[in-house]
């Protein structure tokens, strides 16, 4: 069948007509999978700076029209900026514990300016990759994904129990609503037929949700005085350009660009069956650059690509570019009127830790995967082995950073990702290209 024929069977090509109403659903589909995620980092540090509620507010309004944004030049490239691929973008988790320090001590205006900076800086190192992007060899990529994954099974299990800081965490009813969530969506999956199984993230939400709301645990009290129509304010914080703010932020610019990096890898090898080439990658940075630096002027957070789509790109293979601008269109609606965010915003955690546990298990196996593509040579294992047990090890116990400057610290005391993606690029620099036992030939004529 044509691609330029409307098809469900499209969901399975990157380009392809979609009918519009068989897309929608695997867009919404993708904007439950984040939504929460995209607006916790508001909230966390929001609070921290001192902002407001009303502050907050806004900045989660712009967060969603942000992630919408990023998201349409992700999949749809203006020049260089953007990748072509289904990746979903939205404010990014990985800068919350810099910022919850740079906030307090600095004030929210120099979180503004300093991610103003990074953002250009990623931008146009995004912009240069060739020049840089051999040092990503496949076996750095393929320990980078695996980490994104090992990382994200803490969330997703933070998730079920209720959300970190809940004071139900770890409840019954947490625990009943995590495991109907999720039964549903395996049994979804086992008896849907066709193109409807790759519905299976959506069903399990809509059913936990029901559930949710039978068992009284669904707040509708933030639904009271939002107001249905907003327009989002421009430079609604001044930018402050502090030294130590802008250097730090940089530095973790460099983790959210190796993140992107796994990400955009991770989603070609497990959506698209094939390596990410130069230019994907190039994009991908570009984007995650320069559309957080967009975001700075609505006052916002950085923006980076979500690994949690990316696990379900694994899992259903719906790579369609237009079925994903949906979820899109639909962040974009939901940030133009906020009563329709406040809505989503509604969905318990319990009930999303339920369909994120698998999604997040499937960058795991991606991850292992693109291992096993390299090979299991002696040079491939050592990477692989010292950079993982480094990287998820040693941020298992973050004290073990208390000697290195607070600055070194922030970044990579907790940052599995990081401590990974800078073990493996130094392995794979200093080591030898064969590490192999080399068996004398007698010993072999001796057998």
């Amino acid at each position: 069948m044509s691609s330029s024929n409307s098809s469900i069977e499209n969901i399975y090509k990157l380009n392809g007509k979609v009918p519009v109403g068989k897309a929608i659903p695997f867009g919404l589909q993708h904007i439950l999978a984040m939504f929460v995620a995209n607006i916790a980092p508001i909230i966390i540090v929001g609070g921290a700076s001192g902002l407001s509620s009303e502050q907050t507010a806004r900045l989660i309004q712009s967060a969603m029209i942000i992630a919408g944004i990023g998201t349409l030049i992700q999949l749809f490239p203006l020049w260089k900026i953007g990748s072509g691929l289904p990746i979903v973008m939205g404010i990014s988790f990985t800068f919350v514990s810099i910022f919850c320090y740079i906030g307090p001590t600095y004030g929210y205006n120099a979180i503004v300016g300093a991610v103003l900076v990074g953002g250009i800086v990623e931008g146009v190192l995004g912009l240069f990759a060739k020049y840089w992007i051999k040092l990503i060899s496949p076996i750095v990529a393929a320990s980078v994904v695996t980490s994104i994954g090992f990382s994200l099974l803490s969330v997703g299990a933070s998730s079920f129990g209720g959300g970190s800081g809940s004071e139900n965490f770890g409840s019954a009813t947490n625990w009943i609503l995590g495991t109907i969530t999720l039964l549903s969506c395996i049994i979804f999956n086992i008896l849907a037929k066709s193109y409807f199984k790759q519905l299976s993230v959506l069903f399990g939400l809509i059913v936990g949700y029901i559930v949710a709301v039978i068992m009284g645990v669904v707040d509708f009290s933030s639904l009271s005085g939002t107001s249905i129509v907003a327009v989002p304010s421009l430079m609604p914080f001044k930018p402050e350009f502090n030294a130590n703010a802008i250097f730090s932020v940089i530095l973790i610019f460099l983790v959210s660009a190796t993140e992107t990096i796994g990400d955009t890898s991770a989603l070609a090898a497990s959506g698209l069956n094939r390596d990410v080439t130069t230019k994907e990658t190039s994009g991908s940075i570009a984007c995650d650059g320069f559309i957080s630096a967009l975001s700075s002027v609505f006052g916002c957070l950085p923006i980076t690509s979500f690994s949690q789509n990316v696990g379900l790109v694994a899992m259903t293979k719906v790579v369609n570019r237009f079925a994903i601008a949906t979820g899109a269109i639909i962040m974009l609606i939901a940030g133009i009127f906020p009563i329709f965010g406040a809505l989503l915003a509604t969905l318990p955690d319990a009930v999303l830790g339920g369909c994120t546990l698998m999604m997040f298990g499937t960058i795991v196996i991606s991850g292992l995967q693109m291992i096993s593509n390299c090979g299991y040579s002696q040079r491939i294992i050592t990477i692989a082995a010292l950079s993982l047990s480094i990287g998820i090890g040693f941020t298992q116990v973050p004290e073990i950073f208390s000697i290195f400057p607070k600055i070194i610290e922030n970044v990579f005391a907790e940052n599995c990702v990081a401590v990974v993606f800078i073990v493996s690029i130094i392995l794979n620099l200093v080591l030898p290209k064969n590490m192999e036992t080399v068996v004398p030939k007698e010993d072999n004529e001796n057998k």
